[in-house]
């Protein structure tokens, strides 16, 4: 018995011993993770991090300096751009590595070799879309460059100095979740996570949508309900704005795109969009006398931040601002002499061409009214705990044939992309992208500022700029294509060159606007200019509304300070609701309305059109807009992506011009519904349900708590993110909160002699969730307040906001 007993104790040890060193689907080895030498009791961080430290790394050519702040921001003082760069790496990479690794292993699809088959169909479209062809085109445009090759090279080569000097017990808590260990960087992960920036703001289509409903409708009804001028605008050149330049030709609309809006042929086969602000005023308007630039990027929120600060210092620059991590360089930010900012312009870089194969194998496809060679690209995709995935991609002259037909569609994901198509995508081409942000970082006037924008490709960005010589700015820019009047709508057909980009609009006649007499610019994602430019941007972009409110609050503001435009970056008011609630009430008939019904009827007449935390108005008002939008559409369109649903503006309009149109009639009832009908119905609904989920009107309605805020960790682990929390703010306001996106950077700079700079994201500098910096900065931005920014002149400089120092020695 005592000899069963140990053998028996002796097993299940063994048993237990190989449990804990061993991975069960998605949890990590427990012994491992547990191991109080290397596991996660490793990654507790003290706020209290060492006055003086000094190390010495491989590479460096010359001492760098680095003093952090008390918001642990790095501010980075070099002797040479080689070292500046190598030590924004290394820095970098000591706060965000994981975040680094794990997004551009996303834009490489490469995501299956850590995390296992589930994520293989996401690894799958990225590589068929072609993204990692788009980063190694765009590697070599960038190595092409001298300054931009040495910054790319020192920036990795940092990184890498950082991975080498790691540990086991050093490394961030989601590799050992995950059970993998960081490998060295690469150049060509710099140029993916620009290709992930282009997939978010410029890698969106409705483009077989918008196929369909021509198919069903015809070019009449699909011109009138989505038409290529909105019924409301604001557009960010003001209108009336002289183009002095001499356009290209315009290319003329296809003979098969005529067809096609003829409904002779039929190619085979959006909710509004991520917005962001930005605007600057000139010292006219100002207290200090000199402009004041602001500007808040909407975007995913995650823990860590997608942007990293830091201030860069060696001969020739002095900057201070965002970088993403994994590239070098500030993006948006500002030096002694000028600010600057970017909002996405929404230009239409991304079609789709339906190919005309020869036969079954592929080999070919016509074009031009001739047969044309494809080629393919083999991708190995790695799925870790399964045998490898090889992919063969189809390439044309066009590009990427993303899925040949819906059996390589493997849960038809992702749903917006038409099969048998090939993509023609301005994030496949060389480009130098780096090489703005390079330029911009160093620029002391608005000629400096034009040049470096010479160098951008994608996304399309409306950049924004202000100087101390008070000039102030604003160009929508990028490499547009230039096109015939709504390519790009539908889908095209590829056999026909008329169809194929037909070159770009100059980089000097992108729309601009320098020093307007009304004393400011702006931008809000909507429209780019008025009908007088010559050339073709796209036929939608952001509503209106964020617009106007900026335009109408800088228009009526004088004496202008920081905190004036702070207090606009947190604007509420809802000019949607200005627009058609007054409309939508004088349809409600009081007599049909029971109590709770005339209660919240009387709480909407009440209302200031805020949508802030505590606003019982603003819920209704939104869940009554949602019902309307959806009873006028849903009987004619069906469930979203099928076919594309009428725009937020074209419902507006017919609301207020056209009670009585065909569109609010519901088929299925035997009579004729006009708007009122529409409109009373869907208030009753709307009023029960909320009454039903949170009680009679009142406090339970509030905004914030029916539509609290969550700000998750990148890979959404429990426990990693900020829970739920109160907060004001929706996509149509200029606090644009909605859905898990919203302000990722908030900045405004006072220029002048002395340039001043606030700003902060909703979290910290560390990805690491054991480190008090990881949300220290999250309340000051629910709060609506900003940071002042520390702009050292050099590393000698004093600051009592300083609090360790760290050497960098060759």
């Amino acid at each position: 018995m005592k000899i069963f007993k140990a053998l028996l104790s002796i097993t299940l040890t063994l048993v237990l011993l190989w449990a804990l060193q061993t991975q069960f689907g998605p949890i990590p080895p427990i012994g491992k993770f547990l191991n109080p030498g290397t596991g996660f009791w490793q990654n507790a961080e003290s706020k209290n991090l060492k006055a003086q430290e000094e190390l010495k790394l491989d590479g460096l050519r010359e001492q760098v300096i680095i003093k952090y702040d008390d918001n642990h921001i790095p501010h980075i003082f070099a002797k040479n751009e080689h070292d500046l760069y190598y030590a924004q790496g290394y820095v970098t990479a000591t706060d965000r590595l994981w975040q680094m690794d794990i997004q551009t292993r996303s834009a490489a699809g490469r995501l299956a070799e850590v995390i296992g088959p589930q994520v293989l169909e996401v690894d799958r479209y990225h590589r068929r879309m072609g993204m990692v062809y788009g980063a190694e085109n765009t590697l070599r445009g960038m190595m092409k460059d001298p300054q931009i090759r040495i910054a790319v090279q020192a920036y990795t080569d940092g990184i890498n100095q950082y991975i080498k000097n790691l540990d086991v017990r050093s490394y961030p808590i989601e590799y050992k979740l995950l059970n993998y260990k960081p490998e060295l960087w690469k150049p060509l992960n710099c140029a993916l996570l620009l290709k992930l920036m282009s997939e978010t703001l410029a890698g969106g289509s409705d483009d077989m949508e918008m196929t369909a409903t021509l198919n069903k409708f015809g070019a009449a009804v699909t011109n009138e309900l989505f038409p290529d001028q909105p019924f409301q605008k604001e557009p960010i050149i003001p209108a009336g704005t002289t183009w002095n330049f001499k356009p290209l030709p315009v290319p003329k609309p296809s003979p098969s795109f005529k067809a096609q809006m003829m409904g002779s042929n039929k190619p085979t086969s959006k909710l509004e969009g991520i917005g962001s602000n930005n605007w600057a005023v000139s010292g006219n308007k100002t207290a200090s006398g000199y402009p004041i630039l602001a500007n808040d990027p909407h975007l995913h929120l995650t823990f860590p931040s997608i942007w990293y600060q830091v201030q860069l210092t060696a001969p020739g620059v002095n900057v201070y601002g965002v970088s993403l991590p994994g590239s070098p360089n500030v993006i948006i930010g500002y030096n002694e002499k000028i600010s600057w900012g970017v909002t996405n312009v929404d230009a239409d870089v991304l079609d789709w061409y339906h190919i005309k194969f020869k036969d079954a194998n592929k080999n070919e496809y016509w074009h031009n009214n001739r047969w044309n060679k494809t080629t393919r690209r083999t991708e190995v995709i790695k799925v870790k705990g399964q045998p490898d995935v090889t992919e063969q991609v189809i390439y044309t002259h066009i590009g990427p044939v993303v899925y040949e037909d819906s059996t390589k569609k493997v849960r038809n994901y992702p749903a917006n992309v038409p099969t048998g198509t090939a993509l023609r995508w301005i994030a496949h081409d060389e480009s130098d992208d780096l090489k703005t942000f390079y330029l911009l970082n160093r620029s002391k006037n608005y000629n400096d500022y034009r040049k470096a924008l010479t160098y951008y490709t994608a996304p399309a960005q409306n950049f924004i700029f202000a100087s101390s010589q008070n000039d102030i700015a604003i160009t929508p820019n990028g490499k547009i294509p230039l096109k015939y009047k709504e390519q790009g709508k539908f889908i095209l057909d590829g056999t026909d060159p008329a169809n194929d980009w037909q070159g770009w609009i100059p980089a000097d006649q992108n729309p601009t606007v320098k020093n307007p007499a009304r004393g400011y610019v702006s931008s809000a994602n909507q429209e780019s200019t008025d009908n007088t430019y010559p050339y073709y941007i796209n036929w939608q972009f952001g509503p209106y509304q964020r617009g106007t409110r900026i335009n109408n609050r800088l228009a009526a503001m004088n004496k202008i300070t920081v905190d004036s435009m702070r207090l606009l970056q947190t604007d509420n008011y809802s000019i949607s609701a200005r627009d058609i609630l007054p409309t939508l009430i004088k349809y409600i008939d009081p007599t049909k309305l029971d109590d709770n019904q005339l209660l919240a009827l009387k709480l909407l007449k009440q209302w200031d059109l805020r949508y802030d935390a505590n606003s019982e108005g603003a819920t209704l008002f939104n869940d009554w807009w949602l019902k309307i939008y959806d009873m006028i559409w849903k009987d004619d369109f069906g469930n979203p992506n099928g076919l594309r649903w009428p725009t937020r503006d074209k419902t507006v309009q017919l609301i207020l011009q056209q009670p009585n149109s065909k569109w609010f009639d519901i088929k299925r009832t035997p009579s004729v519904e006009t708007c009122a009908d529409i409109v009373n119905s869907t208030f009753t609904v709307a009023v029960d349900e909320l009454t039903g989920k949170y009680g009679k009107p009142g406090k339970a309605w509030e905004w914030g708590t029916t539509r609290p805020t969550e700000i998750e960790h990148l890979a959404s682990i429990a426990g990693f993110g900020s829970g739920k929390f109160v907060s004001g703010g929706s996509g149509g306001v200029i606090n644009a909160i909605s859905g898990g996106n919203g302000p990722s950077w908030r900045m405004v700079v006072e220029m002048g002699p002395q340039v001043k700079g606030y700003g902060l994201y909703p979290g910290g500098q560390s990805g690491n969730p054991g480190s008090f910096y990881y949300t220290n900065m999250l309340q000051t931005w629910k709060d609506g307040k900003l940071n002042e920014l520390l702009f050292l002149k050099s590393a000698g400089e004093s600051s009592g906001r300083i609090k360790s120092s760290l050497t960098l020695n060759k």
